[in-house]
């Protein structure tokens, strides 16, 4: 009997195997055949995906990404954990994900990072796109970050830029006075000065100013900027819970969440000090005949403004603000507006000390403008120095504040050359890659800022080889606010000194070696001697 059933039964399971295949060939038909593949990408393990292949090496990730995308191109899907992820390393690409696809790649991935600090993504630059963003995204291109608001800073930048300039000036006056009484004042090397605490400390305040109206005192700026630079090194990297969504008790392993709530919960009691004092300071001025003009209230202003309890725009706005809302956004001022210049003006007198022609280029440009004008390196006659914005843009080329930008996510399904990328994806753009890629750029790992005397090439997200700030929809709000303080700063250091390096340092020896976070800044603090010049 048992000899009979056992044939009957694998012709059975054939038959029906055979029918759902032809059933899902006939659906496939009906549907236009099957769906594409997904972007070509290394080899997955069963439960991590490649994240292995991140995780385990010692290249940083915008230079690990660059090296799989040369192996398996410029579009390259990456699982990690349950995640879904595309990267992206190609101008023409990136053209095409944020020009042509730009609305259904305008949102953003969840983030355990975003969610704790900034108040469930209630900022701007994490928020997923939907109407929310949108108003934000209003009132920061209208009032937050405009050209007239970033204008109306030109005070605070002069001020905070002169304030730096004297402290570098009463360094190196203080030896020269000390030599005097020196017996053999040429047999002792002039003390090199830190620039990196110099450079982070005028961010820090110029963002201070612009967003609550005031600099900080020092022990509150430091316990302030500590936490925030803690922050920042979290935001730089994902969690096991971001990874395993599914599984938030990963989040446990670790303490990285544990730490970024008590983290947010140190910020928090600052942020809600700032509005209170605002809060108080508007209550005690009411009635008062001269009202604040505009220009002259700080970004917490602003935003009191479109609260019920405090303003008179909150009827404009389909949310009205809170100060949840509020905190959100002064996180994001702090965050992405100190780091981000600092770095960056850091890495041009890097590369201008490693480069000692161009150095001697841009400092004969900005002394010729400014001799002329006694001395005061003003913003005004800015646009004059056609050489110091070629090294501004060439070193927003090489040096990317963020290589990898903002993780964007799909909204829905979209085909992208041949491939699927479903909705819910995480796309990363390597811009680093993409602002080194040889195809556009020749030798595009050496500074030459005179590659962009022949062309028109910007960095405001129209030109998809040179994004630093991102495009489209969500390029970055804060681009003007932080190049303005990069040009006058950078103008004043070459005007006002002349350059050493210490310890008799060649400049091909310089380090460029590189520390990831949000930002990628050098790994070394920069120790530079100052020559005070003087005018003839």
């Amino acid at each position: 009997m048992e000899e009979v059933v056992l044939p009957i039964l694998l012709l059975l399971v054939t038959f029906i195997l055979l029918t759902l295949k032809m059933m899902k060939k006939k659906k496939l038909e009906v549907n236009g055949g099957p769906p594409p593949p997904l972007p070509p990408g290394p080899r997955k393990l069963p439960i991590i995906g490649n994240l292995h292949q991140l995780a385990f090496t010692s290249l940083l990730p915008h230079r690990r990404l660059r090296d799989l995308a040369r192996q398996y191109g410029p579009l390259m899907h990456l699982q990690l954990g349950e995640t879904t992820n595309v990267v992206v390393s190609s101008a023409e690409l990136a053209r095409e994900l944020l020009k042509t696809h730009d609305l259904n790649f305008a949102s953003r991935p969840s983030r355990v990072s975003a969610d704790i600090i900034l108040y469930e993504a209630r900022d701007i630059v994490f928020a997923p796109y939907g109407e929310y963003w949108r108003q934000m995204r209003k009132i920061c291109a209208l009032e937050l970050l405009s050209p007239r608001r970033v204008g109306s800073l030109r005070a605070v930048r002069g001020a905070e830029v002169h304030e730096l300039v004297g402290s570098i000036d009463h360094s190196a006056a203080q030896w020269s006075q000390k030599m005097k009484s020196e017996p053999n004042p040429s047999a002792q090397p002039a003390p090199a000065v830190n620039l990196t605490p110099l450079l982070m400390s005028l961010s820090n305040r110029v963002v201070s100013r612009a967003t609550i109206g005031t600099k900080l005192g020092k022990e509150e700026e430091s316990e302030f900027f500590l936490v925030m630079q803690e922050i920042m090194k979290a935001f730089g990297g994902f969690t096991l819970s971001d990874v395993f969504p599914s599984s938030r008790l990963l989040g446990l392993i670790g303490g990285t969440e544990r730490r970024l709530n008590e983290l947010h919960r140190e910020v928090d009691v600052m942020l809600q000090r700032f509005i209170d004092d605002h809060v108080a300071r508007r209550s005690a001025e009411k009635g008062d005949e001269e009202e604040e003009e505009a220009e002259d209230q700080d970004l917490v202003d602003v935003l009191l403004n479109y609260t019920r309890e405090h303003g008179d725009k909150s009827n404009e706005l389909s949310f009205p603000l809170t100060d949840v809302e509020i905190k959100a956004v002064i996180s994001d001022m702090f965050l992405a507006g100190t780091d981000t210049t600092a770095v960056l003006l850091e890495w041009a007198m890097v590369e201008l000390m490693k480069n000692p022609d161009e150095m001697e280029k841009a400092q004969r440009e900005v002394r010729r403008v400014f001799d002329k004008k006694g001395k005061l390196v003003d913003e005004a006659s800015l646009d004059e120095l056609n050489y110091l914005n070629l090294i501004v843009k060439e070193t927003l080329r090489l040096h990317l504040p963020a290589p990898l930008l903002a993780p964007r996510a799909t909204r829905e399904t979209v085909v992208i050359n041949g491939y699927q990328i479903p909705a819910k994806t995480t796309v990363i753009i390597n811009a680093w890659a993409i602002c080194r890629d040889p195809v556009h750029w020749e030798k595009p790992d050496e500074f030459m800022p005179e590659r962009f005397l022949l062309g028109s090439i910007n960095y405001k997200g129209n030109d998809f080889q040179l994004i630093p700030f991102g495009a489209g929809r969500r390029i970055c709000p804060g681009m003007q606010f932080g190049t303005a303080i990069v040009h006058l700063a950078l103008a004043n250091l070459l005007y006002h000194f002349d350059w050493k390096l210490p310890n008799q340092t060649k400049p091909q020896d310089l380090d460029m070696s590189e520390i990831f976070g949000v930002t990628v800044a050098r790994k070394s603090d920069l120790y530079l001697i100052p020559i005070p010049y003087s005018a003839p």
